[in-house]
């Protein structure tokens, strides 16, 4: 509906009905209570309209091409209502059992003995799936799936159990009697991790500049350390699966949360000894990930097929908050060490760092982590003679993964703490030394890329004057000087944050993308593409995408979901290359059918789509295409410390006022304010 007075009315009215509050509900004030419900729709309403006002649009554009224009979420109301349909929505399919995972309570020790015969005698309890099942099938590259011998960490999978439902499989689980022998050493901490030398890999080294020689000219240097903790994913989905045997040839459904389908049918197929095409993943959606659903939710999943391929029954695994708490990782606790010489005006030569981050039990994406936290440290300063070295320490923690940002927040957070130190020692405020360390126009950065940084530039001047950020420096400096117990904070940060087709190469995936688009008699279009819709919206983009190629109404295209069935050979999502890479595939595909129409179209140009589709149905032309886009070169050598590791930047700046109540610790943000660009990517726009 229209985002207008009307619409606002018609909103206010339905509230008004539904939210119904009796004259005797707590505290009383039933009408007050009943204004402000409205008046804080109504602010709503207001922020949106200024939202709104503010998009542009060109001029030029067709009035039917969606992109640009403020267009909801394909599953929005979905989301809303609860219709959305998640992995464990899926009806439950006739015969279907459950399993349920048996982890390690010691964080370090010898399996000395698993006995299960007690739970294997409760009611329901169909097998309990243990190391000497899968024999060989134990593993898959460096993950192992279930323990053999010896626990690494408090969570690690020992064995699963499976029942004819969750609460028989849940209630086995505490049956199963474990006795562990505790081993030594103990690494819990990076500080542990470095004393006793607990690194997965090589250290990862990037350096420029004469970074010793540098040291003799600064006027000061200064020494420092910083520790940051880890972080839940958090997401609102935890992790889940449903393997359906299909009963002939070994064919097997999979249907799951996971950011990397073609992951998962990998490691399926290889459990099961299969080849790939007889193992189909299925993702229709995901709810939330945010880098959580690749490797343990690989191990979990091959665990679970290899049960329904054992009893050719179907197996549904699904975690409950605390479980995938315990069983997964998350963001890496981190410590950066940082030896910094500057002069007296905050001009930084010489920047000598070390960073570790604490990887847990498992390689996972650790050594891929602290690779990208060093290639990303400089955030948006140039560093004349820079030496940057990284460990990935092996400790007896649930294994880290990849979080939001994949080592930048922790990186980038080492680098700023460092510039404000290097403010205070100078008297200078922080923003005076980011200014006078930023890149500016072309640079190169630590490991050779050439850069154009003029919009970083831009954006700081431009959210320095919006902001009004001397004024407000000024007002936190007067209220900080009247209170005692209560201070405020003001800070302003700039951004060059790397697009990162290179974090899919990890995975030896070269960045590509493919997709198939269909229409149909009746001038509607099917589209499907290797893309992961993770609340992001990238499913409604895709359809915005043909909607412009095929100059159709977005109504009248559809997206089914992800499958290895339609799109073989799929990406992982994530990266921030996700609608970049599947997005220019669409539109390859949507452009083969325009050409391959054209002659039709141009003969009838005052059709529309059914009528265009049946003439060609009736001149045997396909209405299918297969789109496809190569991705982007990308790569980094890292025993030089160069390459070309990313396509292009998006540069920002920040400014935000906090308020901190230093007797009890409560905190609030007064005011932000951000600003952003993205390099101009002729690539793309081709």
């Amino acid at each position: 509906r229209p985002w207008n007075e009307e619409m606002l009315d018609t909103a206010c009215r339905l509230v008004l009905n539904e939210v119904t509050l009796p004259g005797s509900a707590p505290g009383g004030k039933v009408e007050f209570k009943r204004t402000l419900i409205i008046s804080f729709l109504f602010k709503f309403y207001l922020e949106v309209s200024q939202g709104l006002k503010r998009m542009n649009v060109d001029p030029k554009q067709l009035p039917q091409d969606p992109i640009g224009r403020p267009v909801m979420h394909l599953s929005g109301i979905k989301h809303a209502t609860g219709e959305a349909i998640y992995c464990d929505d899926m009806p439950a399919v006739d015969q279907e059992l459950f399993l349920t995972f048996v982890t390690s309570s010691r964080a370090h020790a010898k399996i000395v003995s698993i006995d299960l015969s007690e739970a294997l005698s409760l009611p329901g309890v169909v097998d309990i799936i243990t190391a000497d099942q899968l024999q060989e099938a134990n593993t898959f590259d460096t993950e192992t799936f279930l323990a053999t011998d010896e626990v690494h960490c408090v969570g690690h999978l020992v064995c699963a159990v499976i029942a004819d439902s969750e609460t028989h499989a849940k209630q086995a689980a505490k049956r199963v009697k474990i006795v562990y022998q505790d081993l030594e050493p103990l690494i819990l901490t990076i500080e542990e991790a470095i004393q006793n030398k607990s690194f997965y890999g090589s250290e990862r080294k990037l350096q420029c500049g004469d970074i010793d020689e540098a040291f003799k000219t600064v006027d000061q240097i200064l020494e420092g350390e910083i520790h940051i903790g880890g972080q839940e994913h958090f997401y609102m989905e935890t992790q889940s699966m449903l393997v359906v045997p299909k009963g002939e040839d070994g064919e097997i459904d999979v249907y799951v949360s996971t950011q990397f389908p073609r992951y998962i049918q990998e490691v399926v197929a290889s459990t099961l000894k299969l080849s790939v095409n007889k193992v189909m993943c299925h993702v229709r959606r995901v709810g939330g990930a945010f880098g959580g659903k690749v490797g343990k939710t690989s191990v979990m999943a091959a665990i679970t097929a290899f049960a329904a391929s054992k009893h050719g029954r179907a197996v549904r695994c699904i975690l409950e908050r605390g479980e995938d708490m315990l069983i997964t990782g998350g963001r890496h606790p981190y410590l950066g060490k940082y030896k910094v010489g500057f002069m007296n005006d905050g001009k930084i030569l010489a920047l000598d760092m070390e960073h570790y981050c604490n990887a847990g039990s498992s390689l996972d994406e650790s050594l891929w982590v602290i690779e990208m936290g060093l290639l990303k440290m400089d955030n948006g300063y140039k560093f004349p003679n820079l030496r940057c070295r990284g460990w990935a320490c092996k400790t007896n923690l649930p294994s880290n993964t990849a979080l939001r940002g994949f080592g930048f927040p922790q990186a980038g957070l080492v680098t700023e703490v460092c510039i404000t130190e290097v403010a205070v020692k100078c008297g200078l405020s922080p923003e005076q030394v980011r200014t006078i360390n930023m890149y500016t126009h072309i640079h190169k950065t630590p490991y050779k890329q050439e850069i154009n940084a003029k919009a970083l530039t831009e954006c700081w001047r431009e959210c320095m004057a919006k902001s009004s950020y001397s004024m407000r420096k000024t007002a936190v400096g007067k209220f900080n000087a009247e209170n005692s117990w209560k201070k405020k904070g003001l800070a302003m940060i700039p951004l060059k944050f790397p697009v990162e087709p290179l974090l899919i190469c990890f995975f030896s995936t070269p960045p590509q993308a493919a997709a198939l688009v269909h229409i149909y008699l009746d001038g509607s279009a099917l589209v499907t593409h290797g893309g992961i819709e993770m609340g992001q919206g990238v499913h409604t983009k895709m359809i915005q995408v043909v909607s412009r190629e095929l100059k159709m109404p977005m109504s009248s295209i559809h997206l089914r979901g992800t499958s290895t069935e339609t799109v073989p050979n799929t990406n992982p999502s994530g990266g921030s290359v996700v609608a970049d890479l599947n997005g220019l595939a669409v539109k390859d595909a949507c452009q083969t059918l325009l050409k391959r129409l054209e002659p039709i179209i141009n003969k009838n140009p005052r059709g529309t789509w059914k009528d265009w589709a049946q003439t060609a149905f009736d001149q045997s032309i396909s209405l299918s295409a297969v789109g496809y886009f190569r991705g982007y070169e990308s790569d980094i050598d890292w025993e030089k410390g160069e390459g070309h590791p990313f396509e292009y930047f998006v540069y920002g700046a920040a400014c935000s006022e906090v308020e901190i109540d230093c007797l009890t610790g409560d905190h609030k943000s007064q005011k932000e304010k951000g600003k952003y660009k993205e390099e101009t990517i002729e690539k793309m726009q081709e």
